[in-house]
């Protein structure tokens, strides 16, 4: 055999390598998206970005936001009970808008559960809005994820929190200023950040 027909053999070799990798790829992607598990699975990766710590809320509690709460905002809770944001009027609000297609949102969920267990202050409550548009999305990706934190499907959303970023967090002090928003995901269960829960609870 020549050298010629050496490299030829060997470039169909490595082109039917390539080519049933890619088909392998191909398939396991179109596996996922068509269960609806790709979400998931960008978000898992996502997550690894949160575990380094990079990417923080801003705690700095002498920056003025400037926007009062609108505490007009229509919830349901996973029991199908219709509530509203001014059930916790006067306490402290840790508010995380979220959806089960948002692989962001489902990046930072581990870690907000893990703030949640450590808040054991009465004073302030957590409010997980999904924006999903069947309330049913959202109680059996709770379920299944088997988080604990209180979470409510938004039947209203008032302008003040029309971001057009998911997720976006707001922190609400007692007092019903806006101390807090941000945009994006983020590591929340961080000393700093419970830190900066409490003294805005405490004012």
């Amino acid at each position: 055999m020549n050298t010629k027909e050496t490299k030829s053999k060997s470039k169909k070799s490595t082109f039917k390598k390539e080519l049933l990798q890619w088909s392998v790829i191909f398939v396991i992607g179109a596996g996922l998206y068509a269960t609806g598990y790709h979400t998931e699975v960008i978000g898992k990766m996502q997550s690894v970005l949160l575990y380094t710590g990079i990417l923080q809320p801003d705690t700095d509690a002498s920056v003025v936001h400037g926007d009062k709460a609108d505490y007009n905002m229509a919830l349901l809770t996973l029991d199908g009970e219709r509530t509203s944001l001014s059930e916790f009027e006067g306490k402290t609000i840790f508010m995380n808008l979220w959806a089960t297609w948002c692989p962001p949102c489902i990046a930072e969920m581990p870690n907000i559960q893990r703030l949640y267990d450590d808040i054991s202050d009465e004073n302030i409550v957590f409010v997980m809005a999904s924006l999903d548009q069947d309330p049913q999305k959202a109680r059996d990706f709770i379920a299944r994820k088997g988080f604990t934190f209180p979470v409510y499907s938004v039947l209203s959303k008032p302008r003040v929190y029309d971001s057009s970023v998911v997720p976006t967090t707001y922190v609400i002090s007692p007092g019903g200023d806006i101390v807090m928003e941000h945009r994006g995901m983020a590591k929340y269960d961080t000393d700093d950040f419970k830190q900066f829960l409490k003294s805005i609870s405490s004012r």
